[in-house]
């Protein structure tokens, strides 16, 4: 058996494979509330044989959104269409797992696919549009004339009130049947933010040195642990770099994630980046040596970044770079990814079986006849 299509056992959850759809923000909620194409672009990957799907950047509160058309977990109202998404998931043979987010001061953005905000009073009213002021840790923009507004500056209070809402979504998430949460510190988004000296100019007990700068981060994973139930996986995103100057480092996250491991954290979600004119160039498995790194910190990790062939995932794998590798756009491409990289590596032992069963005898039969047998 290929090492990607390998069980992995976290706690109480046993992946069936080791191919993750990592999440993936679809701007196409209202109110924060899942719908139709939420359980259709989902679906597909469940369909599509992943092991594990991860929902998109959900909102812990209406002001953590990266746009008003996110997903949120900040009332039990949100709850019943995402369990519709979970059990639909579950049907088709994956695992479910959320990411709970907050963007701190790069909230309330546009649309990526529009002209900035150019929403009609008409469109704003279809779309539930909302524009509000973000809040960050300190009172400085992620960047000028792209959207993005000057936030302010969270006061303890604020923090806290975080740190609270992050918990409550954890246990909303439990309710809607989520197997995996998965908290998101990575991107130049609130956590991030604290993380990092380019948007951490606080000097209280949350800014200025590594320890206070963790101090976020630390307190969200250990109030998400205590109402996430103990037979569940507990992730985190981080960036293992922001490559701004003077910036979070990979040190930094090894440190990070010791700390983590010691909350209960059973692995990392390692990416990059996110901070403006920051980050590493975009390439071919350009962030994986970024989870080798942090997997020798002592927690298994997962790989992202441009992983595109069943042969690069394995390799990643077999060698210990990391213990799951993550894929965004290339699902999108192909969401068949898993089923196919069965037969690119040679899984063959009734290789169709893995297929819905609606479509694998009729896959099985064009191959025949193609002679792809």
């Amino acid at each position: 058996m290929s090492y990607l299509f390998s069980p992995l056992t976290l706690r109480g959850l046993t992946l069936k494979n080791r191919a993750v759809v990592a999440p993936m923000c679809q701007y196409s909620a209202k109110h924060g509330v899942a719908n139709d194409w939420h359980l259709a672009h989902l679906g597909r990957f469940a369909q599509g044989g992943f092991g594990l799907v991860i929902l998109e950047a959900t909102g812990v509160l209406p002001e953590g959104r990266i746009s008003y058309a996110d997903l949120g977990l900040w009332t039990d109202e949100q709850i019943p269409a995402l369990k519709r998404i979970v059990d639909f998931l579950h049907d088709n043979g994956s695992a479910a797992g959320i990411q709970l987010a907050h963007a701190g001061r790069k909230a309330a953005t546009p649309i990526p696919w529009r002209n900035g905000f150019d929403e009609t009073e008409t469109e704003k009213v279809a779309l539930a549009f909302e524009a509000w002021t973000p809040v960050g840790p300190s009172a400085l923009i992620h960047a000028e004339g792209r959207g993005f507004t000057k936030p302010t500056a969270l006061d303890e209070a604020g923090i806290a009130e975080i740190v609270a809402a992050f918990a409550a979504a954890a246990v909303r998430s439990d309710e809607a049947g989520f197997d995996v949460v998965e908290i998101h510190a990575a991107h130049g988004y609130l956590i991030n933010q604290f993380l990092s000296p380019a948007a951490n100019h606080r000097t209280d007990r949350y800014g200025g040195s590594r320890e206070n700068r963790m101090r976020l981060a630390l307190e969200v994973a250990e109030a998400v642990r205590k109402v996430w139930p103990q037979d569940k996986p507990l992730f985190v995103r981080i960036s293992g770099i922001d490559g701004a100057p003077d910036g979070w480092n990979i040190e930094d996250s090894i440190v990070l994630s010791r700390e983590l491991k010691a909350i209960g954290v059973d692995l990392i979600d390692v990416s990059s980046g996110g901070f403006d004119g920051a980050g590493l160039k975009a390439a071919p498995l350009y962030q994986v040596h970024l989870a080798e790194a942090v997997r020798a910190a002592g927690l298994p990790t997962s790989a992202v970044g441009l992983i595109s062939t069943p042969e690069e995932a394995e390799s990643i794998l077999v060698s210990g770079k990391a213990d799951l590798v993550s894929l965004a756009r290339m699902a999108l491409d192909d969401p068949n990814w898993p089923l196919h990289a069965r037969k690119a590596l040679g899984e063959n032992d009734d290789a169709y079986s893995s297929w819905p069963k609606q479509a694998g005898g009729r896959i099985r039969d064009r191959d025949r006849v193609l002679g792809r047998g």
